[in-house]
């Protein structure tokens, strides 16, 4: 092979595929694209020289995977975290490349312990894919973003693994998928090979659809009204001092109007510690709350202070405010160099000018936060990517709610990407999913992943909709992700067994 056709099919095509795997998420949504693109990927390997070979050519459909799909990380910190652009631009280059290493290290095990066996190789991809992109959920804190199976959600016949085996699962489905793809393109005469390649294809999608029909929860209640707030304030904007009378009358004025048992408003939407907002403020709210029935979920900061000293920690929250007493939800989940600073790493902060970088996170394990009569599991940002973690507040919770501020990333992919996560999430539990954002996306999400309602992107508004709390668990949430991690092992060891032959 020259050298050329080996940059080609070795690097050059890798890129490309992972580039567009992107098609399937959201705002695309087009599902079969990633496990065309995963074929290609697999091919490549079961082609590859040597382990160095396979493992150059997952960094390369890493990198283009990760720089089509995450580069919105750019935005926040150029645009956003005051970073200089070459500095960003790198920066970026760099957080998508270590996110590479995940698929390198797959490409690598599938050639060095899949011999020169095409089908073995093939075998243990979809097991190698799904352990690296787990251990990529993990690793640091974990960044499950652009997990392959949430590309499959909602509208996959794949996406009816969800309740049963999770993201993870979907994702070594997409895998086995793409692999029987490979297998075939492998095959280039008909033979019982092909027939029987084709028959495991129908079959996985078949029983996918098929799992579909199967309700593992049920309605708890009767529906409630819930209004998610939308503030649509630049984040440019958003902590100046003339703006902030502005922002909390323009929220006050919303929640008076909200026609809502249940009123959302985004994460930290009001730009000031939770303890420093004008007393009569707080007490306008609390007195609305007690004269109307409502129960108003509030995202912000609150500040713990150290002793009788001016020291204190501060924590991002949603506070529920009543017209008696406020319970809140504190984030457990931090944001690494947005939320909090990892040891050895304090010198990030004179370069970014990002505020309250280094946040104390809740605890591991919380109450639900009640509502409308409705006992609702909680995830801030992007603590919706966390399935495992999701789970946490069930069975009591009978639906989910997220506040986000995904106004860091401009116009860019992140805030649907964003969305899809929540739709996988609403899959899995068998809950209601509701969104308060600050710049978008704020929606509605439904039992089985379908959003019922959204709001335009950057537009401030009230989306105002019933959701239906709901009863009953889930295979996944009861077991988390060991169902799939097991299924990854037991294919990962029945693609190493010994072969007849080496007998």
């Amino acid at each position: 092979m020259t050298a050329a056709r080996i940059v080609a099919v070795g690097l050059l095509l890798p890129a490309v595929a992972g580039a567009a795997c992107v098609l399937g998420f959201a705002p695309f949504y087009a599902w079969p694209v990633p496990i065309v693109a995963l074929a290609a990927m697999f091919w490549v390997w079961s082609r590859s020289g040597s382990a160095l070979q396979g493992t150059l050519s997952g960094f390369a459909f890493g990198l283009g995977y990760f720089l089509a799909g995450v580069s919105w990380v750019y935005v926040s910190l150029h645009d956003f975290g005051g970073m200089p652009l070459v500095l960003a631009a790198i920066a970026t280059f760099l957080f998508c490349a270590f996110l590479a290493i995940f698929p390198a290290a797959a490409g690598w095990s599938i050639v060095r312990f899949g011999n020169a066996s095409v089908s073995r190789r093939l075998m243990l991809a979809p097991a190698a894919m799904v352990g690296v992109e787990w251990l990529r959920g993990w690793v640091l804190t974990g960044f499950p973003w652009l997990g392959l199976g949430t590309s499959q959600a909602p509208g996959s016949p794949l996406a009816g693994y969800a309740p049963y085996v999770g993201t993870y699962g979907v994702s070594l489905a997409v895998a086995g998928a793409a692999a029987l793809v490979a297998g075939f393109a492998a095959t280039h005469a008909w033979s019982r090979a092909r027939i029987w390649i084709l028959a495991g294809f129908a079959v996985l999608f078949v029983l996918g659809g098929a799992a579909r029909l199967h309700a593992w929860t049920i309605p708890a209640g009767a529906p409630v009204t819930v209004a998610l707030l939308q503030g649509n304030v630049s984040q440019n904007l958003k902590w100046r001092d003339e703006v902030r009378a502005i922002t909390l009358e323009a929220y006050r004025r919303m929640i008076f109007e909200a026609n809502a048992r249940i009123v959302v408003l985004p994460e930290t939407a009001l730009p000031a510690f939770l303890d420093q907002l004008p007393r009569e403020y707080l007490k306008s709210l609390r007195d609305h709350a007690r004269e109307t029935g409502k129960d108003i979920l509030l995202g912000t900061i609150e500040r713990e202070f150290r002793g009788q000293g001016q020291d204190f920690d501060y924590v991002n929250s949603l506070v529920r405010i009543t017209g008696e007493r406020s319970e809140s939800y504190r984030k457990r989940h931090l944001v690494p160099f947005g939320e909090y600073i990892p040891p050895g790493f304090k010198w990030v902060l004179a370069i970014l000018k990002i505020p309250m970088s280094d946040f104390t996170s809740g605890a591991a394990s919380q109450a639900v936060l009640r509502a409308g009569g409705i006992p609702f599991g909680v995830a801030i940002c992007y603590e919706d990517l966390f399935g495992e973690e999701v789970i946490d507040a069930l069975p009591e919770a009978q639906a989910l709610v997220n506040v986000s501020n995904d106004a860091w990333f401009g116009q860019s992919l992140a805030a649907d990407q964003h969305l899809q996560a929540s739709q996988m999430r609403a899959l899995e539990t068998g809950r209601w999913m509701v969104r308060s954002t600050n710049t978008g996306v704020t929606a509605v999400i439904d039992s089985n992943g379908r959003v019922v309602k959204r709001l335009p992107w950057f537009t401030q508004g009230t989306l105002t909709a019933p959701i239906t709390p709901m009863t009953g668990l889930t295979p996944y949430a009861r077991w988390g992700n060991w169902a799939a991690m097991l299924l990854v092992l037991l294919l990962a060891v029945f693609a190493l067994r010994p072969s007849k032959a080496g007998r």
